[in-house]
């Protein structure tokens, strides 16, 4: 039912919910509150605290009065009593007030409390006559979002009538409510926008929430498929590699490459995230395993995001593979066709690129291992599309996010996680500082000192232009920058700049033909410059935890102590918190897991980036226990008895979470 239907949303309401994604009943009844406001306690007026937002239960017995103030403004003040105690309730501009009080009808006020000439003072309240269904005082109050010049007041009638009018069609299979001690949908629908107490809304939580991690848990197990059969690899011996290195590896690397080796003999077709801390030596993993696989004579396929990286990857698997003959195949080669005809006869076994790997055009002899480096920067298809170039392929993804199990029992549900938890030796730590604005001049001395003593420099704006918020941009910075050290070569870098442009760029500043590096964040992926040893962040409020130590880990990769030196002028509690965390703690696992609890599910590192559909209600921190069970129902939910309604319903929102997910 169309929302126009409702009484009180004419053809404007409805173009201003429209706009926010409310076109029906059922998409108002499912824009579950984003909070909540516990009324249900009535304060007295001689308990009333200064700075607190209170509600209170008054008899009217005097009328409210308008009056004029300086600048013309309308002020309506309303004075209550209550056991000899006085309160004077005001508002500005709503002169019509003057004749909504009636003198002895019983109303409901909440609002902030303020002293003003020793005079205590209730400033414009919400307000509500008293009445048993009152939606709006005398219990948990939902606050929703809601467009400009819609009240809350009002949009929780309107939710209310569209609860009252609505027909709710049940998702879940019954032998569910039973196994998992769930809610009945009507039940929860209506007591998560208006429970009666802090139980029912738990209860009603706790069922939607595993309705929503259920049907997502049926997608993704989907999507992956069953485990099948893969190339068993019976050689492994690494001897021959690791005599190759300079270096030795440490225990936590062996620990992951016992887990590669460990899958590649069994048969099975690999399917592993190895995880590691900004510079722990995951690609040298993954050298090992591509000399694994091609010394028995498979191909290996390492798909990278950008062209810097793959090139950066090609240099380094040349360095210890060259006798499987490593090629490059990406956007900017040139004779592409001799490149797919070598890949086709299988006279390389070894090939690194860009989603270029996955044209139609490339055609696999022998691939058995493919290799996706920061898998987050690809869409699921294009990360299936290379998998199809073989039949039942390993699989092995690196990421240097530092994603916290919670969040990667729901990314990655069935594969298995490997994680390096150690740098190697001699990796000097980066000292971080947390500065103000005021500190920006002395920051410009210290760019010039580093620059002149021949060391490169990172600084990462927020924005690309201008904006009305207080927000350093990247042109405006450059432009600064330029003019103030007219002897230093600065370059920026966006992502409204063309592919080409900005890989031409990160070349030049890895090949040292420039100093400073303005940028916005298209820099956080693993481009190597070891003679990058100061990294400056504007505005870092503006990242979360996981992304200031991603942008951080782009110094320290040389010999030379390096800095990173976040600024911010703001003050709040949450930002406090984090800046401490990043001075204090290196570790991206412990400030991942952090990230998560002080910004909730959200958009954490880009999460919509690894292929999931947004969620409606659950919370990847909160929820890990609803998420465990909502696994084990999904995964034995098809030996379960079911009803031919409850398969098509199941099947039906698969299907469209699926098609969610695809088209990412």
């Amino acid at each position: 039912m169309d929302i126009s239907n409702i009484k009180g949303i004419g053809k404007q309401r409805a173009a201003a919910l429209q706009n926010i994604g409310i076109f029906t009943v059922d998409n108002m009844i499912n824009a579950f509150p984003k909070y909540y406001n516990d009324r249900s306690k009535i304060s007295t007026l001689d308990k009333l605290e200064i700075g607190t937002i209170q509600t209170i239960k008054a008899t009217i017995t005097e009328p409210a009065k308008n009056s004029t103030v300086a600048g013309g403004k309308v002020l309506t003040k309303l004075l209550v009593t209550q056991n000899q105690k006085k309160l004077e309730i005001v508002w500005f501009g709503r002169s019509y007030l003057q004749w909504i009080f009636k003198i002895g009808s019983t109303h409901y006020f909440t609002g902030r409390i303020i002293a003003k000439f020793g005079t205590l003072q209730m400033e414009s309240p919400e307000y509500e006559e008293e009445d048993a269904q009152s939606l709006s005082v005398g219990r948990i109050v939902p606050v929703y979002n809601t467009p400009k010049k819609i009240s809350q007041k009002m949009y929780r009638k309107w939710v209310k009538s569209a609860l009252d009018n609505a027909t709710l069609h049940d998702k879940l299979p019954k032998i569910l409510y039973e196994k998992f001690n769930l809610a009945a949908l009507k039940t929860a629908i209506e007591n998560i926008h208006f429970p009666q107490n802090e139980q029912q809304l738990q209860t009603a939580r706790q069922r939607l929430v595993f309705e929503e991690l259920f049907f997502m848990q049926l997608a993704l197990q989907n999507l992956r498929g069953d485990t099948a059969e893969g190339v068993k690899i019976t050689d492994v011996e690494t001897l021959p590699i690791l005599q190759k290195l300079p270096f030795t590896i440490t225990k936590a690397q062996q620990t992951v490459l016992d887990d590669i080796i460990h899958d590649l003999q069994s048969g099975f077709a690999m399917n592993r995230l190895i995880q590691g801390d900004v510079g722990s030596g995951k690609t040298i993993v993954a050298v090992i395993a591509a000399y694994l696989v091609a010394k028995s004579g498979y191909q290996v396929a390492i798909m990278a995001p950008t062209e810097v990286l793959a090139q950066q990857h090609f240099s380094y698997f040349s360095q210890y593979l060259s006798q499987f003959s490593p090629l490059l195949l990406i956007g900017s080669v040139k004779d592409k066709k001799t490149v797919y005809k070598k890949i086709a006869e299988n006279a390389t076994q070894i090939i690194i690129g860009t989603h270029a790997i996955i044209q139609k055009y490339v055609s696999f002899a022998k691939l058995a291992l493919v290799i996706t480096d920061e898998q987050h920067r690809f869409g699921v298809m294009q990360r299936t599309d290379l998998i199809k170039k073989a039949e039942n392929p390993h699989k092995m993804i690196m990421t240097a996010t530092p994603i916290p199990r919670t969040l990667g029992l729901i990314l990655y549900g069935d594969m298995n996680i490997s994680i390096i938890n150690q740098l190697p030796p001699g990796r000097q730590t980066i000292i971080t500082n947390c500065v103000n604005s005021s500190y920006r001049q002395r920051l410009t001395a210290f760019v010039e000192k580093q620059a002149q003593q021949g060391q490169q420099i990172y600084i990462i704006c927020p924005t690309i232009e201008e904006s009305e918020l207080e927000l350093q941009s990247v042109l405006e910075y450059t432009a600064n920058l330029q003019r103030q050290l007219p002897n230093i070569a600065v370059a920026c870098l966006h992502g409204k700049m063309k592919n080409s442009v900005k890989e031409e760029i990160m070349q030049a500043f890895k090949q040292n033909k420039f100093s400073v590096l303005v940028a916005t964040t298209v820099i956080e992926v693993g481009v190597d410059v070891p003679n990058a040893t100061l990294i400056i962040i504007e505005n870092a409020e503006r990242f979360g935890l996981a992304q200031l130590h991603q942008l951080r880990g782009r110094v320290g990769r040389g010999t030379q102590q390096s800095h990173c030196v976040l600024v911010t002028d703001n003050k709040s509690e949450t930002t406090t918190q984090r800046m401490k965390a990043m001075k204090t703690t290196t570790d991206g696992f412990k400030l991942s897991e952090l990230d998560l609890q002080l910004r909730g599910h959200g958009d954490f590192f880009g999460t919509q980036q690894h292929g999931l559909p947004k969620l409606n209600i659950a919370n990847f921190y909160k929820d890990i226990e609803i998420l465990k069970e909502a696994q084990k129902a999904a995964s034995t939910i098809s030996q379960t008895q079911l009803t031919p309604q409850e398969q098509s319903t199941i099947q039906q929102e698969t299907s469209k979470i699926l098609q969610n997910i695809l088209t990412m």
